[in-house]
């Protein structure tokens, strides 16, 4: 089977790609509680709802706003 040369190179070229992009360790984005400028109720989500609104608090882990986790390192006996 004889493959252009331009073939083989992109595809050399998307091969290195994925192994890179999946070599990276993906994190979820953290989510705020953002309050409307309008009448001041709260929302909690990662990206502001539109213009009228202003970030209030956060970073938190979950759609639920939840604190984030704390780490204890205990030392070894």
């Amino acid at each position: 089977m004889n493959i252009p040369r331009a073939f083989r190179r992109r595809g050399a070229v998307a091969l290195v790609l994925l192994v890179a992009c999946a070599a990276l360790p993906a994190k979820p984005a953290p989510w705020y509680y953002w309050r409307s400028k309008v009448d001041g109720k709260r929302v909690c989500a990662q990206v502001s709802p539109g213009p009228g609104w202003k970030r209030d608090s956060g970073p938190y882990e979950g759609a639920m706003c939840q604190p984030r986790r704390r780490v204890f390192v205990l030392p070894a006996r």
